[in-house]
């Protein structure tokens, strides 16, 4: 071997060569423009023989011109927060379209489609138009007929997707629906799948065959109880969020939650009514042969249940990794002494949080305990408490997070008026004190 030399066998040197001039093949079937601060797309001329294209977080505003891609197999579009515009039509001449994404496009301003979609209505599998201000879906999507994955996550204020879209999806195997149209079901109007809480969209995707991932949106107690009877959907659920204003129900049986064995997420939010997620210990005991029922579960966020006093069920969630606690004007504890008392035998099992990161507790003027005894920690990298004033003592000794210790965020006020387990533990703990700005 010389410096700028290397000896090879014949045979390896073949493959060297032929595996270069693959590469320099398929670069050719790549335009990928993502993070160049393009203002513009690049003229259509540069589209014609491309087979994947990304012009993904960029600043451009409109697309104007309609490309002739036949082999345009990728288009990624993502992430051009000013978007406002694609000229109708502009599918017209992809005829091999397979994944549009779409997601955090026209965040700024009332983001749609464009006329034309239907132009991919054998083509296209993949769309993903989530975290974007659309209102509507066009009725035209119902020719999307090889449709295997849609996600809508996060699109708030999406209030109408027509009667009888979703079901004609027939093929579609990932429907992502968490915070679609959250914030403001009463404004859906009567044709839409998510009028009356979503009650008529739960039948649509009854019929969906294939169907094998589901996050959802649902707001009322009545649609949740429709979801539920059905072994086809609990199987499905990965995601859920309860949006329950105008919902009159106090009472939550969260001992139906134990069959969705694949939930990741669960939101509830605007309970102004519940006052009680309500937990059969002795049913679960009986039926599992163990306490931990909710083994999938990584993250719990609860927002503005106001007559809500504790999350005990969190208790039998051991895999926990984010939990956040805002505006429950009535919570005391997180986890309840008094209820895990009413089941003795399951006293000595209950260790929470073990596999917690995050715990997020705001806006709660009423909690005075997180857990009744110190607990280990073992994962937490941070804390955060505001507006907690009666919590004034957190479930810490000298033993907890030995391995890591994790921030503490809060106000100083709060923090100064805390009671420790003994002076090693508030030396322990001294240093991870971030106070609010």
């Amino acid at each position: 071997m010389e410096d700028d030399k290397v000896k090879m066998h014949d045979v390896v040197r073949d493959m060297a060569l032929w595996i270069a001039c693959e590469i320099e093949k398929e670069k050719r079937n790549f335009l990928v423009c993502a993070g160049a601060r393009l203002e513009e797309a690049p003229g259509v001329k540069e589209w014609e023989n491309v087979r994947r294209l990304s012009l993904m977080q960029n600043q451009i505003e409109t697309v104007s011109e309609i490309p002739a891609c036949p082999h345009l197999h990728t288009l990624f579009l993502a992430s051009n927060r000013n978007f406002r515009m694609i000229t109708d039509g502009f599918f017209q001449f992809m005829p091999s379209l397979k994944v549009l994404k779409m997601s955090r496009c026209g965040q700024f301003e009332g983001f749609q489609l464009p006329v034309g979609m239907s132009e991919l209505g054998s083509s296209l599998e993949l769309l993903d138009i989530s975290h974007t201000t659309i209102r509507e879906l066009p009725e035209e999507l119902k020719l999307l007929v090889n449709l295997k994955c849609l996600n809508l996550r996060w699109t708030g204020a999406l209030i109408r997707i027509p009667r009888g879209l979703i079901s004609k999806f027939s093929r579609l195997r990932v429907l992502r629906m968490l915070g679609t149209g959250g914030f403001i079901f009463y404004e859906a109007p009567e044709d839409s799948v998510l009028f009356g809480g979503g009650e008529v969209l739960i039948q649509e995707l009854l019929g969906l065959k294939y169907l094998e991932v589901l996050e959802l949106t649902l707001g009322s107690y009545h649609a949740l109880q429709i979801l539920l009877s059905s072994n086809k959907l609990k199987s499905c659920i990965r995601s859920l969020y309860l949006y329950l204003t105008g919902d009159k129900k106090s009472i939550i049986d969260a001992t139906a939650f134990t069959d969705l064995n694949h939930l990741n997420e669960l939101w509830i939010d605007n309970g102004i009514e519940l006052e009680e997620l309500k937990i059969d210990y002795t049913e679960i005991v009986r039926k599992r042969r163990e306490p931990f029922v909710f083994h999938s579960l990584h993250l719990v966020t609860i927002y503005s249940c106001h007559k809500l006093k504790d999350s005990t069920f969190l208790a039998f969630a051991p895999n926990l990794k984010s939990l956040s606690l805002f505006k429950c004007r009535a919570m005391e504890e997180i986890i309840s002494v008094g209820k895990i008392a009413e089941n003795p035998e399951m006293m000595g099992h209950i260790s929470p949080f073990e596999n917690l990161k995050s715990l997020d507790l705001s806006y709660l003027p009423e909690l005075k305990s997180i857990f009744w005894k110190p607990l280990p920690f073992t994962h937490l990298k941070e804390m955060g408490v505001r507006a907690c004033d009666q919590l004034r003592k957190l479930p810490l000794d000298s033993n907890s997070a030995k391995e890591r210790k994790f921030v503490i965020r809060g106000e100083e006020d709060w923090w100064n008026r805390l009671q420790w387990e003994d002076e090693a533990t508030q030396i322990a703990f001294r240093s991870c004190f971030q106070p609010d700005s």
